[in-house]
């Protein structure tokens, strides 16, 4: 299971990779993260760091914490991290990456399911509606950001 979208953004890269990798503005733009913190005195984005986010998933009440592991941490570049699951094994990993073009930035969001076999089966019994549910949810997040972004600075 593996998905991604892109949406332009009138904003530099620089501008809209610090809104993305500052992971407490997660509730600010996703639908189904609501809040995050860092963890283990983090006060900031590094790979190796590690934060909690909030999830109400789906958006129907089903409320769980995850604990998130950074895995890609390139200014204006890159952001990703890896969804961790029991025993610190990753589960999902999530993805921004930030391409410069002509006045402004492509930001894609993509999201990759890892391969073991639980995830395997989780994949072909609901694969489908949750590629659907996860590309509805980034193309929003995507949105949010972009009105962020694009305001005039300060």
């Amino acid at each position: 299971m593996q998905d991604s979208v892109t949406v332009r953004m009138t904003a530099p890269a620089e501008r809209i990779w610090e809104l993305v990798s500052d992971i407490r503005n997660t509730g600010k733009f996703s639908p189904e993260t609501f809040e995050a913190e860092w963890l283990g005195g983090a006060t900031g984005p590094a790979v190796g760091v590690k934060f909690r986010g909030h999830v109400n998933r789906n958006g129907w009440g089903l409320k769980y914490w995850t604990v998130c592991r950074i895995v890609a941490c390139d200014p204006g570049r890159e952001f990703a991290f890896t969804v961790l699951g029991p025993g610190n094994t990753p589960v999902n990993t999530w993805t921004y990456r930030f391409t410069p073009v002509d006045g402004g930035t492509d930001v894609t969001e993509s999201f990759r399911l890892e391969q073991s076999f639980p995830l395997r089966i989780y994949s072909l019994i609901a694969g489908r509606s949750r590629t659907r549910t996860n590309v509805n949810g980034m193309r929003e997040t995507l949105e949010r950001i972009k009105a962020v972004a694009e305001q005039p600075a300060p």
